[in-house]
């Protein structure tokens, strides 16, 4: 009789999350790669290039594809003919897992989960607890999946409950526009369709740990209607034209992934959860003959890139940069960065947004006349590095600081991943500031654009402290310019009318 050790299983999540923190899974590389040579649209294929850069770098240096390193979720199969040695629940058992993993010395992962979830929102400091789902199966093994979802994906989960004549595929093209770029595409949709409200959400988020396979498909054909959905889906989710990062492009989803149940004759329950470009999850089994042997892909799995982020971008001295500098720049506009740049996310602006309400100074340091503001929260560093992977947090969190920050500090520009929204665009063009993007996904090859890091203000907030970087050539996009003209408007509609495959959906 197969006995599972306690430590095994804990070494084996441990292992695990250090693997897909540094590791994409080969078959999003070669998908990826893929959409790369296929990219017409030039910012899009920027992007594309800096996450399959920032992929290899992280394989070759052990270190977090993004900063953000996710909430992890484990999905067990347990052998009711198996036995435990053990004296924890499973769950302390892969919380410990998990609490081993984000505290590596030699990749510290960035800890992410609050508790509790509404009120104070303290960081539980090693990322537990884990979100656990056990099922009990016939056999002696245990069957493990693991995965980190990062909260720019799992923000953007989507749940309706369709009447059985509704059309399905009609609600995702309506519900994809609406989520904008910050589950950073190009990623995979996984879509669970029956059962309750609760088991297709669940549908949905198993179907993400799934290989990309959509090619295969392709070529062989479909053989039930299900793969002909998603064959559907995948063409008409790519002809909205929303591309990388958001940027307009042909690519937008590597895969479409659908798993099912039966459901209620009055009901028709539709999920969809999006998986980000970075992607992680493992599966391994445990079968009492020690913890989980896994093996590293090869580095010839990546492909070689000629990419060069200098051609073709305009060199900026953030040291030295006025109002006026600015209003020359145009959406789509490379950049590369260079100078003093202060962080801030959602809990300092929050702060901040209260010193001010009170009329109080900011702390020292915390000057932001003519200067940049990052939105990030970047992984704490290791060995001689400056600073951990430091890739952007979704902007559209801080527009409803936008306002206030650019009309009392003398901000004049921002950086971050993704779209902002109209009230964030309508404060930028009316005081003529700017909002840059920087590329979700390649946080690995943003911080080595990072050559000092202070922290400035508000230690207590951990990573969303307030810091002062210094930058040579961090590479940006200009995403909404000081007239309030957005890249993710204009490049969607640009190359949706170019593949002109379907018309767009509306109310």
């Amino acid at each position: 009789m197969t006995t599972i050790q306690q430590e095994h299983l804990i070494q084996s999540v441990a292992d695990a999350l250090q693997y897909i923190s540094y590791y994409h899974p080969p078959d999003y590389i070669r998908a990826l790669a893929q959409a790369y040579e296929a990219e017409q649209s030039p910012a899009a294929k920027d992007a594309m290039a800096q996450i399959l850069v920032n992929s290899r770098l992280c394989a070759e240096g052990h270190r977090p594809i993004c900063q953000d390193t996710g909430m992890v979720v484990a999905y067990l199969k347990v052998g009711m003919d198996l036995r435990w040695n053990a004296d924890m629940g499973l769950q302390q058992i892969l919380d410990e897992g998990v609490r081993r993993a984000y505290t590596h010395p030699d990749n510290v992962l960035r800890a992410s989960m609050v508790s509790p979830p509404i009120g104070a929102r303290k960081n539980t400091g090693d990322n537990t607890p884990a979100v656990v789902h056990v099922e009990l199966v016939p056999g002696d093994k245990l069957d493990v999946r693991i995965a980190a979802k990062g909260g720019g994906s799992e923000n953007k989960a989507r749940f309706a409950v369709l009447n059985p004549s509704d059309s399905l595929v009609e609600w995702v093209l309506k519900t994809v526009p609406t989520l904008g770029a910050g589950w950073c595409p190009p990623g995979m949709l996984g879509i669970g369709i029956g059962g309750s409200a609760e088991k297709a959400m669940l549908l949905a988020k198993e179907a993400l740990l799934e290989d990309i396979d959509i090619h295969e498909l392709k070529a062989s054909g479909p053989s039930d209607p299900i793969e002909e959905l998603r064959l559907q889906l995948f063409e008409q989710v790519n002809a909205l034209g929303i591309g990388a990062q958001g940027l307009g492009g042909l690519t937008t989803v590597l895969d479409v992934k659908i798993k099912t149940f039966p459901t209620h004759a009055a009901s028709l329950p539709v999920a969809i959860i999006p998986n980000c470009a970075a992607t992680r999850h493992i599966h391994f089994t445990l079968d009492g003959s020690g913890p989980a042997e896994l093996k590293p892909p090869k580095l010839a799995d990546w492909p070689q890139l000629d990419y060069d982020p200098t051609a073709g971008a305009r060199r900026v001295n953030l040291n030295a940069l006025t109002r006026a500098d600015i209003a020359a720049w145009r959406p789509g506009e490379r950049l590369l960065l260079s100078g003093k740049l202060l962080t801030g996310r959602d809990a300092a602006h929050k702060r901040i947004k209260d010193l001010l309400d009170r009329g109080e100074p900011l702390p020292d340091g915390v000057d932001l006349t003519n200067r940049f503001i990052y939105y990030v929260g970047p992984v704490d560093p290791v060995r001689d590095e400056v600073v951990g992977p430091a890739g952007p947090t979704t902007a559209t969190r801080m527009d409803k600081f936008t306002e206030q920050m650019l009309a009392q500090t003398g901000l004049i520009g921002m950086v971050g991943k993704a779209e902002r929204g109209p009230a964030g665009i309508e404060a930028i063009r009316r005081h003529g500031a700017v909002y840059l993007m920087a590329v979700g996904g390649a946080a690995y090859l943003v911080a080595k654009a990072i050559k000092s890091s202070r922290l400035v203000a508000f230690e207590d907030l951990g990573m969303e402290a307030i810091r002062e970087l210094e930058v040579e050539d961090m590479p940006v996009t200009v995403a909404v310019d000081s007239r309030g003209s957005s890249v993710h408007d204009t490049g969607p509609k640009e190359w949706r009318s170019r593949i002109g495959k379907i018309p767009v959906v509306t109310e």
